[in-house]
This record gives C-alpha cells, sequence and structure tokens, in this order.
C-alpha cells in the first residue's frame, strides 16, 4: 500500500469503514512504516482524542494455575519459582488502589492466576472491592478467569464496569500455545460478561511464534467477535522455565506496526501499552505515535517490568496526552 492509498484508508476509516484482513495485511506491510504510523495515529486522535487512560493491576493470586500456556510463568506445567500464594488479604488491595488513585490512575484491577475462581472466592473479591470503593475514587475492573453468569454478576452489582479476558492470540493460533482450554471457552464468559453490561477488555500477547496475518486476525476477531472496548498489546518477555524461554523477541519496527495494525482495525477501542515494555522501552514515544491511547501503569504482574506511575504520567503528558483521569469510569 502506497503512502497515499495509507492516508486515505485512514480517512475512510475515521468515516466508519470496517477495514477487512486482505485490506489490513496489504496496509500493515508496506514498506512507508512512517506513513502507517502517522495514518493509525490519525485515527486515534479523530476517533479517541487526546484522553490518555491508565490502569493498574496487583497480582491478587499467584501460581498454582492447572492451565497448560507455554508462557505463562504461574503453569503449574512450568517450574519458574515464582511466589505462590492464595488472594490476597483486603488490606492489601486497598492500599494499593487507594496508593493508583492519589496518583492519577483511572482503573484498577485483581488479577488471579487459574482457570477460575470458587464461588467462596468471589465473595471474598466482592468484599474487597466494597472497600475500595469507600477509600478509593478509581475505577474498577477484574481478571479472574472463566467465570460463570452468576459470578460476574456479583461483581458488576458491587460496581465493577469492566472485565478483562485476554484471547491472547489469534483463534487459529491458539491451539499450540495451550490445550487446557479453548478460545471458546472464554468467548463463552466474554459473552457473559459483555451480556451484563460490562466493557470488555481483551487482547493478547505478540512475538509467541505467530506471523503478522495472524496478528491482524487477532485484531479483528476482537472487534467482531470479542468487541473490545480495551484492547491490551502485550510483548512477550521469555520467562526462564516456560516453554517459550527460548523464544526469538521481536523487533521494535514489528511492535510498532502491531500497535499501528490494531489501532486501524479496531478505530474506537482503547488500545494499550501492557507488558513487556522492557522490548522497546526507549521507543515508548513513538508508540506513543502509532495510535496508542491507553497503558497499564505501576504494579504489572510479578515477572514483568515497569517504570514507575510518576515516570509513566510525565512520559504521556510530554507527548500531549492528557492522563487526568475520566471520571465517567468510577
Amino acid at each position: 500500500m502506497t503512502p497515499t492509498e495509507l492516508n486515505a484508508l485512514s480517512e475512510r476509516i475515521i468515516a466508519g469503514e470496517k477495514i477487512d484482513a486482505a485490506t489490513a495485511i496489504d496496509a500493515v506491510n508496506s514498506e512507508d512504516k512512517t506513513t502507517l504510523y502517522k495514518a493509525a495515529d490519525r485515527v486515534r486522535k479523530a476517533c479517541r482524542g487526546e484522553h490518555f487512560n491508565t490502569c493498574s493491576i496487583i497480582n491478587a493470586r499467584s501460581g498454582r494455575c492447572s492451565e497448560d500456556c507455554k508462557w505463562c510463568s504461574q503453569s503449574h506445567a512450568h517450574k519458574t519459582g515464582i511466589d505462590e500464594y492464595p488472594l490476597i488479604e483486603a488490606k492489601a488491595a486497598v492500599d494499593m488502589a487507594v496508593h493508583n488513585a492519589e496518583r492519577g490512575v483511572e482503573r484498577f484491577s485483581l488479577v488471579t492466576s487459574g482457570r477460575t475462581m470458587s464461588d467462596k472466592e468471589i465473595d471474598k473479591a466482592v468484599t474487597i472491592f466494597e472497600e475500595v470503593k469507600k477509600k478509593a475514587k478509581i475505577g474498577l475492573c477484574a481478571s479472574m478467569g472463566l467465570l460463570t453468569r452468576e459470578q460476574l454478576e456479583k461483581l458488576y452489582k458491587v460496581g465493577l464496569r469492566h472485565y478483562h479476558c485476554n484471547i491472547e492470540s489469534a483463534p487459529s493460533y491458539f491451539p499450540k500455545l495451550c490445550t487446557t482450554h479453548t478460545i471458546e471457552d472464554k468467548m463463552k464468559t466474554i459473552r457473559a460478561a459483555r451480556e451484563i453490561g460490562f466493557g470488555i477488555c481483551s487482547g493478547g500477547i505478540i512475538g509467541m511464534g505467530e506471523t503478522m496475518e495472524q496478528r491482524v486476525e487477532m485484531a479483528i476477531y476482537l472487534r467482531d467477535e470479542v468487541k473490545a472496548v480495551s484492547i491490551p498489546v502485550n510483548v512477550l518477555v521469555p520467562i526462564k522455565g516456560t516453554k517459550l524461554e527460548g523464544q526469538a523477541p521481536l523487533t521494535t519496527e514489528e511492535i510498532l506496526r502491531t500497535f499501528a495494525i490494531f489501532r486501524l482495525v479496531n478505530p474506537t477501542a482503547e488500545i494499550r501499552m501492557a507488558g513487556g515494555r522492557t522490548n522497546y522501552g526507549e521507543y515508548q514515544k513513538e508508540a506513543l505515535e502509532c495510535g496508542i491511547d491507553a497503558s497499564i501503569v505501576g504494579d504489572m504482574l510479578t515477572t514483568t517490568w515497569t517504570q514507575g506511575i510518576k515516570e509513566d504520567m510525565e512520559l504521556f503528558s510530554q507527548c500531549g496526552r492528557d492522563p487526568k483521569p475520566n471520571e465517567k469510569n468510577f
């Protein structure tokens, strides 16, 4: 696709066109990467504006996971030496939520390892969220695996308005990464959450051996099937002891092209920097010019790196973004 065609494509997307896989692949393979990035950011500005959404997560239950996801340090199939603990006590979670709210973070999520949660654990999580609501002005989210409709309803009733469930990779590639659950298992939870009223946060990890065409497939699936309102794009950090510990890293160009095509395919969703920012740390400003309008900040999962909230907020502001919380998300 030529620069002129890329610019025309961005205008058509702004006008409401949903691009198909062939068009997206043609765009992402353009030789002129600078024009690709500018086209994606033009769409971001038109469809999302300058507000920059921030969220923080706490690893609320660690390890002991029954699933065999090849990338994950928390799987029972891997020996990675991570800490293992049950659902955290309320005080630790509430303190973290207050800490993030005081620093201007817009949304806070409890993230738990494992396939799902017991009803008893959900009730404990509800108590934690009730305490957070009393003490912190911050939006609430959860990432707790394959929950039932009844469990999701409890979370919605206590005030959560986003539920996170990554599809992780393209449907055509996911079976090569995990055999203990399927994309359809995830979709059952996602559909139930969406029907209840949750905004769906769902994305995945790039750099696990998939092709760029499969990344396009994932982006389109997130748009058409998941209907995600927030799409975290993680970049694999190979962890010693996992089956992907020897996976070759992506180039910065591949990462930036992926951000750009996710924006062109999903013009109205939050496209979120997430795990693996070590892979493009010095290029974060460039990433913010490829259509990104959101980020996880602060305390990410225990096996990944992040810079501090203060540094993140300064970076976003320097790039002309507005990271002040939008209270309609509370």
